[in-house]
């Protein structure tokens, strides 16, 4: 196992999730006085578990057909229109 690369991706997606909808999510549902806060747990766990399994195959694939810089730059692209949509909408 490369340490690296684990240490690098777990940095990266922990950092993403604070605060974002996933995690208002799961706190508006652990936040109901009657809800098992071990079942929200393991709902948003497993949630992120699959999505995360999703984009590992999904890159996977992906990467036989695209090369990996025009991948990084899709990425960008992506990230900053969405950036960009968002300081327009508010």
């Amino acid at each position: 196992m490369d340490w690296k690369i684990l240490l690098s991706v777990f940095s990266v997606v922990f950092i993403a999730e604070l605060g974002d909808k996933t995690q208002i999510a799961t706190l508006l549902f652990a936040a109901d006085k009657e809800v098992s806060k071990l079942t929200v747990f393991f709902g948003a766990s497993l949630a992120l578990i699959l999505t995360s399994a999703i984009g590992v195959a999904a890159g996977g694939l992906i990467s036989h057909y695209v090369s990996e810089k025009s991948l990084h730059i899709m990425a960008g692209a992506g990230f900053i229109a969405i950036g960009a949509w968002t300081l327009f909408k508010a």
